[in-house]
């Protein structure tokens, strides 16, 4: 993404345009440091989970932590939404877990535990950081490449009348340049799931927890019809363009770790959860949406 992103300074203003953009990758990399997650989950009108609340849970985070090496856990939050979910923000030093109510009733305690340990993996691995910077770099792309196409436009007079040279290849790098950056952002967005699957096994021990988890998060935002005569009718878009790779083949995965690895299981995930009073009523309160954040919750 980086490559594109100078590709497309260097075809617009040449040496001086590489000479430009050295130093914004350079801050890029420095200062993004990743969204500050109270401010992603005040978005998801998401709720700060105490220790009292959800005393399993933040036990199973505690100890996940210690097993990834972290200083310190992420701060716990729920989201009073019936759609089954959860993602993490912040980085290593300041990170958010956030679980939705819908993911909390649906997942046994041991699927619950095994979704913690992987979003745990991504605070970890910093993947947080990491895609943001590759989205950046995307934006940047994109941005050029308009500016160079809108020059295009308005030279298109002198064009036409042959009153200047045209490098047709440049001209197609500009129009491309962005879509390829944004498919090697996806492409390295799927290889971060599937390294954070396998980072969550090695914390928990228990790699069919996971996969059991991950196939009821694909069946929970389908009905029954869509589930047996529509299958695919959620995921239209190949394989190409998803952020996620494809579930059947992540369990796959998960699978052949439950034959081949078997680290100590994480011995809370046996127990029972129990969900707070203000949880057990949050399910009718909100029902998913587009929100006026733009985010579906």
């Amino acid at each position: 993404m980086g490559a594109f992103l100078a590709l497309v300074g260097w075809l617009l203003l040449g040496v001086d345009g590489l000479l430009l953009l050295a130093p914004l990758g350079v801050a890029l990399l420095l200062f993004n440091r990743g969204s500050m997650p109270w401010l992603i989950m005040r978005m998801y009108g998401a709720v700060r989970l105490s220790p009292d609340q959800a005393p399993l849970l933040h036990a199973a985070l505690v100890e996940l932590s210690a097993r990834a090496g972290l200083a310190a856990a992420p701060s716990l939050y729920y989201i009073p939404s019936r759609i089954i979910n959860a993602f993490t923000s912040g980085r290593r030093d300041d990170a958010a877990i956030a679980v939705s109510d819908g993911l909390l009733r649906v997942l046994e305690t041991r699927e619950v535990v095994a979704v913690l340990a992987h979003e745990l993996s991504h605070v970890h691995n910093d993947d947080i950081r990491v895609m943001g910077v590759a989205d950046l770099f995307s934006r940047f792309t994109s941005l050029l490449s308009l500016f160079g196409l809108l020059l295009l436009i308005v030279n298109l007079p002198l064009l036409l009348l042959g009153g200047v040279a045209v490098n047709w290849f440049a001209i197609l790098i500009l129009i491309f340049a962005p879509h390829l950056s944004a498919l090697a952002q996806m492409g390295l967005s799927r290889t971060r799931e599937y390294d954070a699957d396998r980072n969550a096994v090695n914390l928990t021990g228990d790699p069919e927890g996971l996969a059991r988890a991950l196939v009821k998060i694909e069946q929970g935002g389908r009905n029954l019809f869509e589930r047996i005569l529509l299958p695919g009718r959620r995921m239209p878009e190949p394989s190409l363009l998803r952020t996620h790779p494809p579930t059947a083949e992540r369990v796959k995965r998960l699978m052949q770790l439950k034959l081949t690895h078997r680290p100590t299981p994480l011995a809370l995930a046996s127990k029972r959860s129990e969900l707070p009073e203000f949880m057990m009523r949050a399910l009718s309160q909100r029902t998913p949406r587009w929100r006026m954040t733009g985010l579906w919750h």
